[in-house]
C-alpha cells in the first residue's frame, strides 16, 4: 500500500474549493508517456496553475502500473525542481484514475499512490450506478481518496469507453446520486463528448468559410443541477476544443481527419464560472502531439532520433496546455 501524500500529490478537496470561490477550473490533462507528462508540468508550473494528472484504464496498461508510480513521484520532484529554479510557487498536483469501471481498478489505483479516482457506472443502471460508486467511495475515504462519480453518458469514443447517443444528465436524480454514494465530485453529461469526432457534420451549422459549428452546450441542464446540489463541485469530460489547425496540420502532412469538431472554447470558459471546477482534455494533447510529429517527418523525412520528433511534439504540448490554463479554465496564477 501506498499512500499518495508519500508520492507529494494531493486530492481534489481543497482544490474544488479553491476552483468555486475564484470560478475557475483544474485541468484535468492525461498523459500516456514521458514527454507528455512533462509537458504537463513545465507548463502548469510555469503559468501557476494547479493540475490533476489523468491516467486512463488504458494508459495504465500501457506503461506498467508499477512504472506509474515511480512517474508519479518523478513527477512531483520535477515539478518542485522546476518550480525552485524559476523562483515560483510549488502547484498542487492530484493524480487521478480517468474512468475507472470497476470496483478493482479504482482498489488497486487507491493501493498504489492516486490520489482521486473516478468510478464511472453510467452504464449501468441508476441502482447498480449508486451501488457501485458508493462500494468505491467506502474504501477510497478510508485512504482520504477522493472519488469522481457519473450521471449521464457521453456520446463517442475513448478508449474503451464508448457510447452512440448521449444521455443527458437527469436532474432530478443528482441529489440521490451524491447523498447516497458520498461522492466528492460529479461528472455530468450537458452535450460533451470524447474523442476528436464529436458532432456529425448533420448536427452542426456550417458557415460560409465551410467551418463546421456545433450546438451550443445545455447550460440549461448545467444550471438546474446547480439549484439540486448547489456548491457541489462538477466535472466535464470530452472538453477537448479540436483545434483546426492542428487537424490542418495532420491532413496537410499525410493524415486522414474527417469531420473532427471540438467544443468551442468559450463554452467551456463560460462554464467555469458556474460549479464546474474540472475539465478533462486528452484529445487535444493527442492532436497537436501527432500535428508536431507528422510535420516533422514531412519536413525531415531522413530523421530517425526519437528526440528530434518528440522534442518539437512536447513544446506543442506547453503551448497548448498554457493556453488552456490561461485563457480557457482560468486556472493561471491560482496556486
Amino acid at each position: 500500500m501506498t499512500s499518495y501524500k508519500e508520492l507529494g500529490f494531493v486530492n481534489t478537496r481543497q482544490m474544488f474549493k479553491k476552483t468555486m470561490a475564484g470560478k475557475f477550473a483544474v485541468g484535468a490533462y492525461n498523459f500516456n508517456n514521458m514527454e507528455q507528462l512533462q509537458a504537463i508540468i513545465v507548463a502548469c508550473v510555469e503559468t501557476q496553475s494547479p493540475v490533476i494528472l489523468q491516467v486512463s484504464k488504458g494508459a495504465r496498461s500501457y506503461a506498467n502500473q508499477t512504472l506509474l508510480k515511480y512517474l508519479g513521484q518523478g513527477a512531483v520532484e520535477m515539478m518542485k525542481e522546476l518550480a525552485k529554479s524559476e523562483g515560483l510557487k510549488e502547484i498542487p498536483m492530484a493524480l487521478h484514475l480517468d474512468h475507472g469501471d470497476t470496483f478493482q481498478l479504482c482498489e488497486s489505483c487507491v493501493d498504489s499512490g492516486f490520489s482521486s479516482v473516478m468510478i464511472d457506472g453510467s452504464h449501468h443502471s441508476f441502482e447498480d450506478n449508486i451501488a457501485l460508486t458508493k462500494k468505491v467511495v467506502e474504501y477510497a475515504h478510508k485512504f482520504d481518496v477522493t472519488v469522481e462519480g457519473e450521471l449521464g453518458v457521453l456520446a463517442g469514443i475513448e478508449e474503451h469507453v464508448v457510447a452512440e447517443k448521449s444521455h443527458y444528465t437527469k436532474p432530478e436524480e443528482v441529489i440521490e446520486f451524491v447523498s447516497k454514494t458520498g461522492v466528492d465530485s460529479l461528472a455530468i453529461s450537458i452535450g460533451t463528448s470524447h474523442g476528436a469526432n464529436k458532432f456529425k457534420p448533420e448536427q452542426c451549422t456550417k458557415t460560409a468559410d465551410g467551418v463546421y459549428v456545433p450546438p451550443e452546450l445545455r447550460f440549461d441542464i448545467l444550471a438546474e443541477i446547480e439549484k439540486q446540489i448547489p456548491g457541489f463541485p462538477i466535472v466535464l469530460h470530452g472538453s477537448s476544443s479540436v483545434p483546426a489547425e492542428a487537424v490542418r496540420l495532420i491532413n496537410s502532412n499525410g493524415g486522414a481527419l474527417k469531420d473532427a469538431v471540438g467544443i468551442p472554447e468559450e463554452q467551456i470558459r463560460r462554464a467555469t464560472q458556474s460549479a464546474v471546477c474540472k475539465v478533462n482534455i486528452d484529445s487535444d494533447g493527442r492532436l497537436w502531439m501527432t500535428a508536431a510529429i507528422r510535420k516533422h517527418f514531412s519536413d525531415k523525412p531522413a530523421d530517425f532520433d526519437p528526440r528530434k520528433y518528440l522534442g518539437p511534439a512536447r513544446q506543442a504540448l506547453i503551448d497548448m496546455y498554457k493556453h488552456k490554463n490561461e485563457h480557457v479554465l482560468g486556472s493561471a496564477g491560482k496556486v
